[in-house]
This record gives structure tokens, C-alpha cells and sequence, in this order.
């Protein structure tokens, strides 16, 4: 998920490369018949970038999912979900 959101923001021109886009994964995991069992998955993204992206960041963060090879692979058997913070990019 995070080479896709990576992919859509660099087409838009906003870099995500050498380290500015990182993520931090969480998952919950829960025992069905003593099998564990992965239920949900969130992706926490951070962003270095300008604040005057943010609008373009917000748009492409709405709609990547469902360009995302493993989003579209997952998405019916775990809650996947995501979220990005943009932060200063460095001068």
C-alpha cells in the first residue's frame, strides 16, 4: 500500500522518495478455534512534504486503495485501512 500511495503522489509530483514517505503497520489479531486469525491491518503513513500539497496528499489518499495490487487482494477478508500525516519537509 505504501509503494502505491508512493506511485500516485510521484505522478502528481510530489516526491516521496529517499525516506519522505514512511509508515509504521499495525495489525490485530484475534483466535477463531484456537487458529489465530489477522483481522484488521492499518497502514499510519508520514509524508515530507510541503503543506501546499495537502489538498493534492488528502485526494490521492482518498482514492488509492483501490489501485493498490494488495489492497485489492485483502480488502474483502481483512479491514484495511490507512492513514498519513504530513510533516515538514526538510529545507
Amino acid at each position: 500500500m505504501l509503494g502505491t500511495f508512493g506511485g500516485a503522489l510521484e505522478a502528481r509530483q510530489i516526491d516521496a522518495s529517499s525516506g519522505r514517505l514512511t509508515a509504521d503497520v499495525t495489525g490485530e489479531v484475534e483466535s477463531e478455534d484456537g487458529v489465530l486469525v489477522i483481522k484488521r491491518i492499518h497502514v499510519a503513513m508520514r509524508l515530507a512534504a510541503p503543506e501546499d500539497t495537502r489538498a493534492t496528499v488528502e485526494r490521492v489518499h482518498g482514492v488509492y486503495a483501490m489501485r493498490c495490487p494488495l489492497y485489492r487482494t485483502l480488502h474483502s477478508a481483512i479491514a484495511l485501512s490507512s492513514s498519513f500525516t504530513l510533516t515538514a519537509a526538510a529545507s
